[in-house]
């Protein structure tokens, strides 16, 4: 390819991007907005740092399948036509499963009940995304392996009685990834997975939403997901290798863990103690 080609294509791609990332800060914007009309209980519309960069930092820790997902759909699909499609398509899946789930717990947050129960659930994705992200961090060092065994066996233990529900309520992150000859079909498998993820990974952030302000966290998840987008475009396996690292996984795992039990710790004073 041409260096000014490249440099083109690289432009357009980029400014598309963060386009879309814009496009879809407005779109939720719009939806609290018309929310605020209906709920008792008004969300904020402000733009805290700590909460964009707390939003930030953890979709980015759980985007690890996301990341492989978008690696192979790229291989697959090479060329500018085929990294609009995937850009777009992952953006928008992202950004309609976060405010699906955002508009569910605007609702349920209005009774006790039904937001405990949402704390619940949400809280047992966290623990399988805490699983899916040793799962993803393999290490060979002696010390990173006992403790990567120990928080395993606990989360293996924990998910496998847990799993009938989370099956009938977390929908399948699977999908074949393949060659698309139209840029509809692929910027549609390129919207299934992350909308599946943003699901999944919203749900699992609702025990958060006490203490940060959602639409901040939420405007920090849409940059979170540009960020990834641009530096798996720059560099896939460099991308890959650094949020398969054994250490953040690890970390992060453990933040899941800790994440669940604070949202367990919440629905049982819903529950219990109003």
């Amino acid at each position: 390819m041409r260096n000014d080609t490249y440099w083109r294509d690289q432009t357009i791609a980029l400014g598309l991007t963060c386009a879309t990332c814009l496009a879809l800060v407005g779109a939720i914007w719009l939806e609290i907005t018309l929310l605020n009309h209906m709920l008792t209980e008004k969300i904020a519309l402000v733009i805290r740092p700590t909460d964009v960069i707390i939003g930030a930092t953890i979709y980015l820790k759980t985007a690890i399948d996301f990341a492989i997902f978008i690696a192979r759909l790229m291989e697959k699909n090479p060329g500018l036509k085929g990294r609009i499609g995937i850009e777009i398509g992952t953006a928008l899946g992202n950004g309609v499963g976060t405010m699906a789930i955002l508009l569910i717990w605007s609702f349920f947050k209005e009774v006790n009940w039904l937001l405990a129960i949402m704390i619940i659930i949400a809280s047992l994705v966290l623990l399988r995304l805490a699983q899916d992200t040793l799962t993803h961090g393999r290490s060979r060092q002696p010390a990173l392996v006992r403790i990567t065994g120990w928080i395993e066996k606990f989360l293996r233990a924990v998910n496998a009685v847990m799993a009938p529900l989370l099956s009938r309520i977390v929908p399948s992150r699977s999908l074949k990834v393949e060659h698309k000859k139209t840029f509809m079909a692929l910027l549609m498998m390129a919207f299934t997975v992350p909308f599946i993820l943003g699901l999944d990974d919203f749900a699992g952030y609702v025990p958060l939403f006490n203490v940060v302000n959602v639409f901040g966290f939420s405007v920090g998840v849409f940059i979170g997901h540009m960020v990834l987008n641009i530096a798996l475009y720059i560099s896939p396996s460099r991308t890959i290798t650094l949020v398969r690292n054994p250490v953040i996984a690890i970390l992060g795992s453990v933040a899941f863990i800790g994440l669940a039990g604070w949202g367990l710790y919440e629905a049982f004073k819903l529950l219990f103690l109003h």
